[in-house]
């Protein structure tokens, strides 16, 4: 059985960091795009970051960018989000997801083609 599991999030004051991770088991990851979306309360789910399965590409929300980086291990079980410079803002549940197939890079960051999501985790940045 396929699990996205991530980990890492949490309380932190403005201006700090926070390194998500997700753990991917249960199946082969090697052809997958993989990222990250999140959900603020009250509004709807955004993609924050992807990856390829090449690590050829990789792409950012412009809320975020020069703020966040992702990366993956050469394994491809693991993806991480670098956050630093967090702001009240990127408060929210942060949600890994893999989407199946080596053409599908362009269809997660519009949050189609996702065949596998994660039960997500917290960050609260407070002010």
């Amino acid at each position: 059985q396929v699990q996205l599991v991530e980990s890492g999030g949490g309380l932190v004051q403005a201006g700090g960091s926070l390194r998500l991770s997700c753990a991917a088991s249960g199946g082969t990851f090697n052809s997958h795009t993989m990222g990250w979306f999140r959900q603020a309360p009250g509004k709807e789910r955004e993609i924050v970051a992807a990856i390829s399965w090449d690590f050829g590409s990789t792409y950012y929300t412009d809320s975020v960018k020069g703020r966040f980086s992702i990366s993956r291990d050469i394994a491809k079980t693991m993806v991480y989000l670098q956050m630093n410079g967090l702001k009240p803002e990127d408060t929210a549940v942060y949600y890994c997801a893999a989407a199946t197939g080596y053409n599908n890079y362009y269809a997660l960051i519009r949050g189609e083609a996702i065949n596998y999501w994660g039960k997500g985790t917290l960050v609260t940045v407070s002010s």
